[in-house]
């Protein structure tokens, strides 16, 4: 039976992985990456600690549940432990169930892998830029923008999405699929920062504090998240609004309007507030804050309760004025304008249509012997590992599927 030459098109960690899955199943492999290295963008994941998979990771966690679900059986979370525990990775497993290697460096997962692919013998071409892929009498053609060839009998496009454009991931990959018969979704930034209209970003800018974040369309909560919410000049930030954020953005691009209600005061009730202020009657209203709130909020809570003299002593508070500055402790609501591009965005939201493709193989339903990885496609999930689990799952079952083999040992 006649080798099987592959070409994967992207030296991402889908590309990676499935390169490496192809090759150990005997295929002749070889990556065209378009920067001087490959697996740049590993290196920037967890602030440099990379947080590799996350051991609660199920279809739920993912825009495209039940595409997920099959490619997870194939190989998951469990799977992806077990590999890169076999290359030499000991897992450290942290809180809401994140790994990251136990010498706390992003550069170990490189390493391992970059030295598996030398070791089975996988081709490693840098600089190349593919411009354009076309297939004939089932054979596929890919041309390099510096005018190079190459000819394949199986190719993976494993290119990325938009997110984090400086490591390569500029969206080429979309205009291949769609010359090849695919079709994408739309696509947006996704896990990034949201912009605020409010006129206290500029004294609110730094100020970090643990606590609960609910997104709000029209009144109802579409969504609660609890961790850091870090305010910002130009909006807000943090753990939380990352997990926020691709429920936000998908409304925004539908021009559908949606807020944030932050709440300062959580352990309390609103009964205790009271009779913290009926205990601070005499004291300036300012101060009365101080010790239940960060200080920097003060000023802005008191301004948008209403409230001209901060020095008003809370007995000559008016009972609206009151009354309006507990409800804010409780539930302080901020429109949502927009969000930050893809330069800050973590990952991209949309792709190629999951129905165009098999999740069991990962090859495309519309042209045979071409297959998908990673972010290229429209599949994405939570802040946590759960989307380098998807390039890792993903791509190694592309490379199984490429190469002929369907389901990992």
């Amino acid at each position: 039976m006649k080798q099987q030459v592959i070409y994967v098109i992207g030296g991402g960690a889908s590309g990676m992985m499935a390169a490496i899955g192809a090759r150990r199943n005997g295929a002749e492999v070889t990556i065209l990456e378009r920067n001087s290295r490959i697996g740049k963008k590993i290196l920037a994941t967890g602030n440099g600690r990379c947080n590799y998979s996350n051991l609660g990771a199920t279809k739920k966690d993912y825009n495209h549940p039940e595409f997920v679900d099959v490619v997870f059986d194939g190989f998951g979370p469990a799977q992806t432990l077990r590999f890169f525990e076999s290359l030499g990775i000991v897992p450290r497993v942290e809180d809401l169930g994140k790994v990251y290697p136990m010498s706390e460096q992003a550069s170990s997962i490189l390493d391992v892998l970059l030295y598996e692919l030398e070791y089975l013998g996988v081709s490693i071409v840098t600089e190349a830029l593919v411009q354009r892929v076309i297939k004939k009498n089932n054979q596929f053609t890919i041309f390099l923008a510096d005018g190079r060839v190459f000819d394949a009998d199986k190719v993976i496009l494993s290119t990325g999405g938009k997110a984090m454009p400086k490591s390569g991931s500029d969206g080429r990959g979309y205009a291949i699929a769609e010359s090849l018969g695919h079709h994408t979704t739309h696509v947006f930034p996704a896990l990034v920062k949201l912009t605020l209209e409010s006129p206290y970003l500029k004294h609110l800018d730094g100020v970090k504090y643990p606590g609960t974040v609910d997104l709000i369309h029209q009144g109802e909560i579409l969504q609660s998240e609890f961790g850091d919410i870090l305010f910002t000049k130009y909006g807000i930030s943090g753990p939380t609004i990352l997990q926020l954020s691709r429920k936000a953005n998908a409304f925004l691009t539908e021009n559908k309007k949606v807020s944030v209600v932050i709440h300062l005061v959580e352990t309390l009730q609103r009964e205790d507030i009271k009779m913290r202020f009926e205990m601070a009657n005499e004291k300036p209203v300012d101060f009365s804050l101080i010790g239940l709130i960060n200080k920097r909020f003060i000023s802005a809570l008191l301004k948008e309760a209403g409230i001209e003299k901060h020095n008003t002593l809370v007995k000559d508070l008016k009972q609206n004025e009151l009354n309006q500055l507990i409800r804010l402790l409780f539930d302080w609501e901020f429109q949502v304008t927009g969000f930050l591009g893809f330069d800050e965005a973590q990952v991209t939201a949309g792709g190629i249509e999951v129905s165009e493709i098999d999740p069991t193989t990962m090859e495309s339903r519309i042209q045979s012997g071409l297959f998908f990885t990673g972010e290229l496609i429209d599949i994405d999930g939570l802040c946590g590992g759960y989307n380098l689990q998807w390039a890792w799952s993903s791509g190694y079952l592309a490379g199984l599927g490429a190469s002929g083999r369907l389901r990992h040992d």
